[in-house]
């Protein structure tokens, strides 16, 4: 027998996806990224109808910034506290309650409502909250039960590089065939511009980004990245200590929102003998963020584990040479386009830097790679895989209910 979906499949309607739009509120991270990227990509294409809803009581009534004009925003308020502790033990109440019927909703930062209909995708950015919960402020913890039920009900996971993929098929005991590997693309303030010299404006840039260098100081190594214990600042820290020994022109700048734990950043900062050339200019938006990566000398990324890593291809993309541990899914993003040294190894961290801040055909060299790598990270692409995903999903909800 043919159902009502089967045959508004057949007549070429639109597949009716939601997305969870609530990271584009407040301070843009990694996950606004994906957000902001993956809602341009998808709400550019035909076959989808493509809608956003939002978890949260403090922005209720609110539309997303940055939410493109072409997707939907309808729903009743869906305050997260409350929803978040009733989804842990039940699922109910359904998605459906707050934004209509729809044939796939996809859950983009850990969390996925339960549904009455629809399929289900939760985007799994990486499992920090599992491996290393000593790493997570007490409200990233939140996700490890509400991310191991969702799987348990038979959700589809998306994932952003392999290595995650692998954390979740070993650690959540998922159904191979219901894990998708679907890459982010470049976030388009990165590009670099053609006929500007990458790398080459240091000072002037800065000035754009309404941040000011130490005086005397003319290059600057850049980190970007929420001030957080995951991202292991005190030890790029205690290695550009070494490295400004010899530069008197380098500064470091790190740029991000203070996290949890930054006490650890503090007093590695303040026990360096050129703490005066650190600068820390907080969060910074798009655009300054742009003109930061246009004149830095290097991005220094030394995490300790990440699932993606957005730094680092968006430095790719702006022509600015990578230096980075080769934790998680880092050496899947750079490849054979940066430098990459053990985590919490300050001494091959110090190396790593001198070398491509000294050796001109080298910095060359990662620069032309690093363009070409970022090439490959298109929002098309990830958007064209995330339909495909939606409709695997929907035809497996279809079939089976």
């Amino acid at each position: 027998m043919t159902t009502s979906a089967q045959r508004r499949r057949a007549g070429g309607d639109r597949l009716r996806v939601a997305l969870d739009a609530t990271p584009l509120f407040g301070r843009r991270a990694g996950v606004a990224a994906f957000c902001s990227g993956a809602f341009a990509a998808l709400s550019a294409r035909a076959d989808l109808d493509v809608s956003a809803f939002a978890v949260t009581w403090r922005n209720r009534g609110q539309r997303p910034p940055a939410l493109p004009s072409t997707v939907r925003w309808e729903q009743r308020i869906m305050p997260a506290g409350p929803l978040h502790r009733a989804w842990l033990r039940a699922p109910f109440p359904p998605v459906e309650w707050f934004i209509g019927p729809r044939d796939v909703v996809h859950g983009t930062n850990f969390v996925v409502p339960p549904s009455r209909r629809a399929a289900r995708v939760v985007a799994v950015h990486d499992l920090t909250f599992v491996r290393y919960p000593e790493l997570c402020s007490p409200a990233a913890l939140v996700y490890a039960p509400l991310v191991r039920r969702a799987v348990a009900e038979g959700a589809w996971v998306h994932c952003p590089s392999r290595f995650v993929v692998e954390e979740v098929l070993a650690e959540l005991g998922a159904e191979a065939d219901r894990v998708r590997l679907v890459p982010y693309g470049v976030p388009s303030h990165a590009f670099h511009t053609a006929g500007t010299p990458a790398s080459a404006t240091g000072a002037r840039t800065v000035a754009d980004a309404g941040v000011s260098l130490p005086t005397g100081t003319t290059r600057y190594v850049l980190a970007i990245g929420t001030l957080e214990p995951r991202k292991d600042l005190p030890t790029l820290v205690r290695a550009f200590d070494g490295v400004a020994a010899g530069r008197p022109d380098l500064a470091l700048v790190l740029a991000g929102a203070p996290g949890w734990g930054t006490a650890a950043l503090d007093d590695a900062v303040e026990a360096m003998r050129f703490h005066a050339r650190v600068v820390r200019p907080g969060y910074l938006d798009d655009a300054q963020l742009a003109a930061l990566l246009a004149g830095a000398a290097l991005l220094a990324y030394p995490s300790l584990y990440e699932g993606f890593g957005f730094p680092p291809l968006e430095a790719m993309a702006a022509g600015v040479p990578v230096v980075a541990t080769d934790v998680g899914s880092i050496p899947e993003v750079v490849g054979d386009a940066g430098v990459l040294v053990s985590a919490g190894d300050g001494d091959a961290l110090a190396g790593a830097m001198a070398g491509v801040l000294d050796d001109h055909d080298r910095r060359a060299a990662l620069v032309a790679a690093g363009l070409r790598r970022a090439a490959g990270f298109t929002w098309e692409a990830c958007g064209s895989a995330l339909a495909t995903l939606y409709r695997e999903a929907d035809a497996d909800r279809r079939s089976s209910g």
